[in-house]
């Protein structure tokens, strides 16, 4: 609910939306400084801005860009006019910014919609001020400790702050975010048993053992990856949601389709991405929109025309090598995992080349190199791959790490340039190339793509 307007918010709204101009006429990112601005002068400002009637959140550990820009692309292509931080910051001062954006001098809402990216941490300073209409939490996993901790801190602030009245969208095949905001109205997505799931983990984590509330060692009926499947306990009536309400019940990859059952319906859409994560996340995001009252035939013929966003997955065939830059975040070992098992289960002979030092905080990044040891490097040890070059400034780290996941050192390559350390590719044998990278080493990955092309061309000249 609204604040009670005063002078200093209009002032403060004022100077923020002349904040905003000014830096787009000097052709600077207008995405955080405005609105942090605005909560500097005036902390209860995002509580007396209009808001749109409709608001979309979406939270989690991994997959919130990605679901939220398949969301956007898809309303856009049918018409909706709305606010969101596709280009922006998701924590307060991005919000905020995103929130003026989308009023007028006075603070009156321009848009019946937005559709917004909010970081899990940042859930405190956000909620207080701001009520999603639904909220869409894609997993929760153990993150960066310089930014998450672990999952039961973050499960304790969404669970403090997520207002009462929001509308939860969660995964049901992940038993820890499908328990948050318990008292909330739900609605679940899930994906039916697959053929490649099992009865054990083979990951090296699991962010939930025991069952919370009797602390009785969980049991699986199937497990698809870390804690993620049909988790219950043998002891309460703890266990993962039963009959979701949107459900994948086949998964076709060669066809590249799913099946999606709910209620009655059963609707067929065809698959943006064949990565496991990327089918949960259009799974949100089919559940969200059809709350829209949009039609598979609206969701599906959009999804024709989405590409997975490049600074998280790409792929490009060059003289007959395929060449993949995939996100695989230094510091968190669950996305480094799920992107080394992608990896291993493409077809053909591979390349690997890994830069995964967060750059962006190379002159503050933590001494702890714990999450080495949380990540499934043991996934990279397979015959189908043939090298693995590793470069960085903690390139030592992955290096000790590979060792200690038995890969023969004579595949390894491991120097702290990332032009010398890729200069060691060799083709021989080799189909496809695969970059994994930190989500702020997009310039790196594309020097990196750059010069692998040039090994390429040296192998395979043009044609006079």
């Amino acid at each position: 609910m609204n604040q009670k307007k005063t002078l200093r918010f209009y002032i403060t709204l004022w100077i923020a939306k002349l904040s905003s101009f000014a830096l787009k006429i000097l052709r600077r990112n207008a995405t955080y400084f405005p609105g942090k601005v605005a909560l500097t002068l005036c902390p209860d400002f995002m509580g007396m801005l209009d808001k749109p009637k409709t608001i979309i959140g979406v939270t989690g550990t991994n997959g919130k860009t990605t679901t939220c820009n398949m969301i956007n692309n898809i309303l856009e292509q049918n018409g909706f006019d709305f606010i969101n931080n596709k280009y922006g910051s998701n924590i307060d001062g991005g919000i905020a910014t995103t929130l003026i954006q989308g009023v007028n001098f006075l603070g009156k809402s321009k848009k019946d919609l937005a559709v917004l990216e909010i970081d899990e941490r940042s859930a405190n300073k956000i909620f207080p001020y701001l009520t999603p209409t639904y909220l869409i939490c894609t997993n929760l996993f153990r993150d960066s400790l310089m930014r998450n901790a672990h999952t039961e801190f973050i499960s304790d602030i969404l669970n403090t702050y997520i207002p009462k009245e929001t509308i939860m969208i969660e995964n049901a095949d992940d038993i820890i975010c499908s328990h948050i905001a318990e008292d909330n109205k739900k609605i679940y997505f899930s994906i039916d048993k697959l053929e490649t799931d099992t009865k054990n983990s083979e990951n090296i984590t699991r962010d939930i053992r025991v069952c919370p509330k009797c602390l009785t060692e969980l049991k699986y009926d199937y497990v698809r990856y870390h804690h993620i499947g049909k988790a219950y306990c043998p002891n309460c009536d703890y266990k993962c949601p039963e009959n979701a309400d949107y459900r994948i019940t086949n998964i076709d990859f060669k066809n590249m389709q799913i099946t999606v059952k709910s209620k009655n319906e059963e609707e067929i859409y065809d698959i943006v991405n064949n990565n496991i994560i990327n089918i949960y996340n259009m799974l949100a995001v089919i559940t969200v929109l059809k709350q829209l009252k949009l039609t598979a035939k609206q969701i599906n013929d959009s999804f024709a025309n989405i590409k997975i966003v490049e600074t998280r997955y790409s792929e490009e065939t060059y003289k007959n090598y395929k060449i993949v830059t995939q996100l695989a975040k230094g510091m968190n070992p669950i996305a480094c995992s799920i992107a080394f098992n992608y990896t291993r289960k493409e077809p053909g002979n591979k390349a690997v080349i890994m830069i995964l030092d967060d750059l962006h905080e190379e002159a503050n990044g933590s001494e702890n190199t714990a999450w080495h040891y949380d990540a499934d490097y043991e996934f990279l040890n397979d015959e189908s791959i043939k090298q693995i070059i590793i470069a960085g400034p903690r390139y030592l780290d992955s290096y000790i790490r590979l060792l200690m996941a038995d890969i023969n050192p004579e595949k390894i390559v491991h120097e702290k340039d990332l032009i010398d350390a890729t200069s060691k590719l060799k083709l021989d044998g080799i189909e496809k190339i695969f970059i994994l990278h930190d989500l702020y080493s997009i310039e790196e990955t594309k020097q990196i793509k750059q010069k692998v092309k040039e090994i390429i061309d040296e192998k395979i000249p043009e044609e006079k």
